[in-house]
């Protein structure tokens, strides 16, 4: 086994620092890679070497990137072209090392049809649903499946190009909406009809590869605390799954890696319903944002896994016969406003103070001072917590999120706080419908006066105290101002919030 001598990350924010990590812990040099919306961002800082780009999604810059910093490997990281094949051709083609899976095994797990008939030919149950076909091909497939029904985009995914129809008069309409947004967001309009899992979990098994024949299942996630697809609190393992359930969901995960040739790290994803049945969902064909979860309970480093595997190793006893000890839980901290349908949010980060101490992880990629924008995905970090059992893990995870200090910039802290103050998730009684069903009205936190002060004691350090650190004049004189942070509350002139 070699590792790499040297890895470009195609990434950037918290996950370009959580890889440059584990290389600097292993003796890999790293080159990270910034637009010119990211100079000198946290990410740029934590490499060796940082390279200016154009794009992060733009396969050839990134490759000359790599080859003009003297690289021998890339790491895609998550989320831009992660999951793209032609990336991994450009790689390949380049003669560098593509530290993920191979192209053609992201060929079929990106695509929902062909992913569905592998799963079929491997016996790893798949949702009922239909080839892709016109609204017209559809409508007598949604009666013999029964409503509701999903329409899904071939190329969609994180959500996107997927509608629930309940009944054959929204199915003509709601199509051409799912087939054109499909057709903007991945070039490819195609849809096809999937049977809806009412109220179902989302669980899924983390999987790994190497190229000596070992496809092992390191444990289960329970991914269903969504809002519009989107994760946003993971825990593993997962209340619901008992052993032999673990055990045959791991098997179907195992036989859809091996039906593509997999290699490497990925996660392949279940629906699984009240009845104990389980349907495969997608496979996602790079690290997961939640991998911090299964690194808590297996005491594994993923990334360090990633490496070994693209350098030739076979995966070590301890992948190869996984423990599990204890109960992780994450929590993804976004800039949004949860009461007004989480809008990102932009500011300056002019306070922060992270948890620490143990069992408790931030992977972040943030300094005081930082700007905030919207031009990129609004998770600022990923907060996570190991405890010997889930009450225990809950309990940490509450007080951790209540010490996270981010002033300056809208966050969901206080919303991930009141989930999981919910009875039902502290039971463990949840699904994908869980937010809509808890806290679909949920209300700001009233209790401001803390906020409040402290905002007031940051404006003379980042507003009028602004030209003392040889900083220019703005155009917006409320650029600094801490009020812009607080959303539906200001100070009125009675000195009362509102």
């Amino acid at each position: 086994m070699s590792l790499p001598r040297r890895v470009l990350i195609a990434n950037r924010g918290e996950i370009s620092v959580r890889i440059a990590r584990t290389c600097h812990a292993a003796g890999v040099e790293v080159v990270a890679v910034y637009t010119e919306l990211d100079a000198g961002s946290p990410h740029a800082l934590a490499a060796g070497r940082a390279i200016q780009v154009d794009s992060y999604v733009d396969p050839q810059g990134l490759c000359e990137a790599a080859r003009s910093s003297g690289c021998d490997a890339v790491h895609p990281g998550y989320g831009f072209l992660s999951e793209n094949p032609a990336f991994v051709t450009a790689v390949d083609a380049a003669g560098l090392l593509f530290i993920g899976p191979p192209a053609a095994a992201m060929e079929v797990m990106g695509s929902k049809t062909r992913a569905r008939a592998a799963m079929r030919s491997a016996g790893v149950p798949v949702v009922p649903g239909t080839e892709p076909g016109t609204a017209t091909e559809l409508l007598p497939a949604a009666a013999d499946i029964g409503y509701p029904v999903f329409l899904k985009a071939v190329a969609g995914g994180g959500g996107k190009g997927m509608s629930i129809v309940s009944d054959p008069e929204q199915l003509e309409r709601v199509y051409r909406q799912a087939s054109e947004e499909a057709a903007k967001s991945f070039g490819d309009g195609a849809i096809y009809l999937e049977k809806v899992v009412e109220r179902p979990r989302h669980i899924e098994i983390q999987v790994f590869a190497d190229t000596h024949g070992n496809t092992v299942a390191l444990g289960e996630r329970e991914c269903s605390i969504q809002r519009r697809h989107q994760k946003i609190i993971e825990e593993a393992p997962s209340p619901a799954v008992s052993a032999e359930l673990r055990a045959r969901m791991s098997a179907a995960a195992v036989a859809a890696a091996e039906a593509v040739g997999y290699v490497g790290a990925g996660t392949v994803e279940f629906l699984l319903d009240g009845n104990g049945d389980f349907y495969f969902l997608e496979m996602n064909t790079r690290l997961q944002v939640e991998h911090p979860v299964t690194e808590w309970i297996t005491g594994l480093d993923l990334v360090r896994l990633q490496l070994e595997v693209a350098g030739g190793a076979t995966l070590p006893p301890e992948a190869l016969d996984p423990s599990f000890v204890g109960h992780a839980i994450e929590c993804r901290v976004y800039a949004e406003d949860p009461a007004a349908g989480h809008l990102p949010q932009a500011g300056r980060l002019m306070l922060m103070r992270e948890p620490s101490g143990p069992g408790v992880r931030v992977d972040a990629a943030l300094v005081e001072g930082q700007e905030i924008g919207v031009h990129f995905d609004p998770m600022l970090a990923k907060l996570s917590c190991w405890a010997r059992d889930r009450d225990a893990a809950i309990a940490r995870m509450r007080e951790a999120l209540g010490r996270y200090v981010l002033l300056g910039v809208q966050t969901n802290l206080d919303h991930l706080q009141d989930v999981l103050a919910v009875p039902a998730f502290r039971e463990g009684d949840l699904t994908t419908a869980f937010l809509d069903e808890h806290l679909a009205d949920w209300p700001a936190s009233e209790e401001i006066a803390p906020l409040a002060m402290a905002a007031t004691l940051l404006a003379d350090r980042y507003g009028a105290g602004r030209a003392g650190h040889g900083e220019t004049g703005t155009a917006d004189p409320l650029a600094a101002d801490p009020w812009r942070t607080l959303g539906r509350f200001r100070m009125s002139d009675n000195g009362e919030t509102s």
